[in-house]
């Protein structure tokens, strides 16, 4: 039987051949971190003080990762301190209140990571995204404008909306922190303060009796007395009643429109038509001349304020 050399067992080959030159490239070769130049009179377990420093690379050759050898420790206290000397230090406070640049890029990255479930969850953000996309599904146009334009303005409105209490917490927890002035357990209530109080305000009692009972805790009606952990699913409730809300006032005159449409091409015989494609050219017209974008915006966002 004839065995045929196919591609697969050249690759196969190629392979096996490329390994075997770096195997023979290699063999007795000894990989340092920097280049040593040391004589060749030293032998290569001495360890010397002098340090043999290519052009091109920093450190020696007889660096340690260590700071002491092995064996100097005299106490246990020797023992308990560090004793690597590659490492990273962060320091807090500086003694005067303020955070370590290393610190503060740590909060900003886990600020990063947690940004978009903050934004989504205790912002405005939920509500207006909800009803800007009702409002494109009433208008029949599909992907117009597109899901990036409708986050983006969600974003913006949302960044309008939360302003005067990012401001507060600006102002009662950044600055007085940087100040030296609190603590950071002080620092995060008082930045959580104005965040609760918007919260709050646009949440149903309903709601948090509902999440206080779940979780068996009484409430006497006081905001300061609301967990988090039940404040927070309270709002997002909320959030979705009131969009939903919207949304269905936004599709009333949408559907007067295609029902109108309909009745019509019946009446005129046209059943094969689809009464989508007549009545969204009249849906736009209809948005248009009413300023439609406008009124929906301007709903949404004094929703908050009311």
């Amino acid at each position: 039987m004839k065995k045929y050399f196919s591609g697969y067992h050249l690759a196969k080959l190629i392979c096996l051949l490329m390994m075997a030159g770096i195997l023979y490239l290699s063999w007795g070769q000894t990989a340092y971190a920097v280049e040593d130049n040391r004589p060749a009179e030293v032998n290569d377990t001495t360890v010397t003080d002098t340090p043999y420093r290519d052009s091109n690379l920093t450190g020696t050759s007889n660096e340690r990762t260590n700071v002491d050898p092995p064996g100097a420790s005299e106490s246990a206290e020797d023992l308990a301190e560090l004793n690597i000397a590659n490492t990273v230090t962060v320091t807090y406070n500086n003694g005067n209140g303020s955070v370590n640049g290393a610190l503060r890029i740590l909060i900003i990255l886990t600020l990063i990571a947690i940004a978009p479930s903050l934004i989504i969850m205790l912002t405005s953000f939920t509500r207006i995204i909800i009803v800007l996309h009702f409002t494109r599904q009433a208008l029949n146009t599909q992907t117009a404008p597109p899901n990036t334009v409708l986050i983006g303005i969600a974003l913006f409105l949302t960044f309008y909306v939360m302003q005067p209490t990012m401001a507060a917490v600006y102002t009662d927890a950044i600055v007085p922190f940087e100040a030296g002035e609190l603590t950071q357990e002080e620092a995060l209530t008082a930045a959580a303060a104005p965040i609760r109080q918007f919260m709050y305000g646009q949440t149903q009692k309903s709601d948090v009796n509902f999440f206080m009972d779940l979780s068996r805790t009484e409430w006497n009606g006081e905001l300061d007395d609301i967990p988090i952990s039940v404040l927070v699913p309270a709002f997002i409730i909320n959030e979705l009643r009131q969009a939903f809300i919207i949304g269905f006032l936004i599709y009333i005159p949408f559907i007067v429109i295609d029902m109108v449409v309909a009745s019509t091409l019946m009446s005129m015989g046209m059943m094969m038509l689809p009464p989508t494609t007549i009545s969204m050219p009249f849906k736009i017209l209809l948005f248009v001349l009413a300023d439609g974008w406008y009124l929906v915006i301007k709903g949404v966002v004094e929703s908050f304020y009311y």
